[in-house]
């Protein structure tokens, strides 16, 4: 049976009556997760009955919002051991996602999963191998995927219009120069904060608040910067439009140049990947928002501030056409008709394809409420657990030719390097005990 026909399979035999309320948990109670939970409870019948954080403060915030009845918890194994909780959002820091992920399979939960879907790649693997075997709905929070005018980006290359598309550029800007997440010396943890429990399957460091919150995304035992943050999204959409699944091959040159601050990951970091039919150019710079020039007027792009910046983005160079698209949109700049070098020179232009734009929107909204429907349907949800890892992966892969300094040959069937024990070691890590729970 095709893997998306078993996942349908799956979701029947778990789907809900149409009158039925599907009751859900919230673990991990920040700003992100707060606002996907409140889109998915816009979906009829979803009640939020839980909430759990290591940090009593955001725990009581979303208890709050989810209104009267609502438990909180600090343990994310007492929302689990629930049977009334049909499911579960998982929106804590990276490196807690696995391990949860995990444990609410086995307790026969769906899950939606934020991204990215592992601090590394064997725990992503024990992910996909969990939700296997669940027979539940698993849904990565991979939001592109419920985007229209991305999956109509899809069909436009995939139908050819494009032309032969060998070559694809993503890129992520940001100019925190010079301070970056600024410094603040190690102290003590605030009220209500379980900093042994907050570190997790992570090594135990003194509390620094620069690894708490939404700045610890720069910090290796947690995260891996910017490429497994807003990289994972794009290159989902990546695999999405050219219909690929994974590199064999990748390279990378990084480094903390200018940043005068406490994260550890690079301030400039730009990798490439060898397709079996394209080659893909990653792009992370914290030192510049610029990105890509050029703007249409009235077009809305994604984190743009400026008047003429393009600070995130994925560019597919087709024959035929360039395609330029974000999460709010995308653009078609055709190529001119030539015959060869050098083109000619002629006053009357013709052109391969059509100019066309088109304005889409963020499609978290989509996304959460696909998650409630695949409960209640047994319809396979829009973002798989496979695909989640396949993109996740890809940003992992990154890193790991960065801090090899090789060119990496990858074996997706193995999903395993070819030779090279050095890249091997960074695919996994020995979680801390006694959070070693996978």
């Amino acid at each position: 049976m095709e893997r998306r026909g078993f996942l349908a399979a799956a979701a029947a035999r778990t789907a809900v009556g149409a009158n039925d309320r599907v009751v859900l948990a919230l673990v991990g109670c920040g700003g992100r997760g707060r606002y996907v939970a409140g889109l998915m409870r816009e979906a009829p019948g979803a009640v939020f009955a839980a909430a759990c954080d290591v940090y009593e403060a955001n725990a009581l915030k979303a208890r709050e919002w989810a209104g009267a009845g609502a438990a909180h918890y600090k343990d994310f194994r007492c929302v689990l051991e629930r049977k009334d909780i049909d499911a579960v959002l998982i929106a804590t820091p990276d490196h807690w996602h696995a391990t949860i992920a995990v444990l609410a399979c086995q307790a026969g939960k769906h899950v939606y999963l934020e991204k990215p879907l592992a601090h590394n790649i064997r725990e992503g693997q024990a992910v996909v191998a969990a939700a296997r075997r669940a027979g539940r709905v698993v849904q990565a929070g991979t939001q592109h995927r419920s985007a229209p005018h991305i999956a109509e980006a899809a069909r436009l290359v995939q139908s050819g219009e494009l032309g032969a598309v060998h070559f694809v550029r993503v890129w992520n800007y940001v100019n925190m120069h010079p301070r970056g997440i600024g410094r603040e010396p190690d102290g003590a943890p605030p009220e209500g904060l379980d900093w042994d429990f907050y570190c997790g399957p992570a090594p135990l460091r003194p509390f620094n608040r620069k690894r708490f919150l939404s700045t610890y995304r720069w910090f290796w035992d947690y995260a891996g910067g910017y490429i497994t943050d807003y990289g994972t999204h794009r290159f989902d959409t990546v695999h999405q439009i050219m219909n690929a699944q994974a590199p064999l091959a990748v390279s990378a040159s990084a480094g903390r140049f200018a940043l005068e601050d406490a994260g550890e990951t690079p301030d400039v970091l730009q990798a490439t990947y060898e397709y079996p039919a394209f080659i893909l150019s990653y792009e992370a710079c914290n030192l510049n928002a610029h990105g890509l020039g050029g703007r249409t007027p009235g077009m809305r792009y994604y984190n743009a501030r400026g008047d003429e910046d393009r600070p995130n983005g994925m560019a597919f160079y087709g024959t035929n056409g360039a395609l330029f698209i974000d999460r709010l949109g995308y653009e078609v700049y055709p190529e001119p008709e030539s015959a060869g070098w050098p083109p000619p020179r002629d006053a009357t232009i013709e052109y391969r394809t059509r100019r066309a734009r088109v304005q889409g929107a963020d499609a978290t909204r989509l996304h959460a409420r696909a998650f409630i429907e695949a409960i209640r349907n047994g319809t396979p949800p829009p973002a798989t657990i496979e695909d989640a890892h396949r993109a996740t992966s890809v940003a992992h892969l990154g890193n790991i030719a960065f801090k090899t300094g090789l060119k990496l040959k990858w074996d997706p069937g193995r999903e395993e390097f070819n030779g090279q024990p050095a890249a091997s070691k960074l695919l996994g890590r020995r979680a801390r005990k006694p959070w070693d729970l996978i």
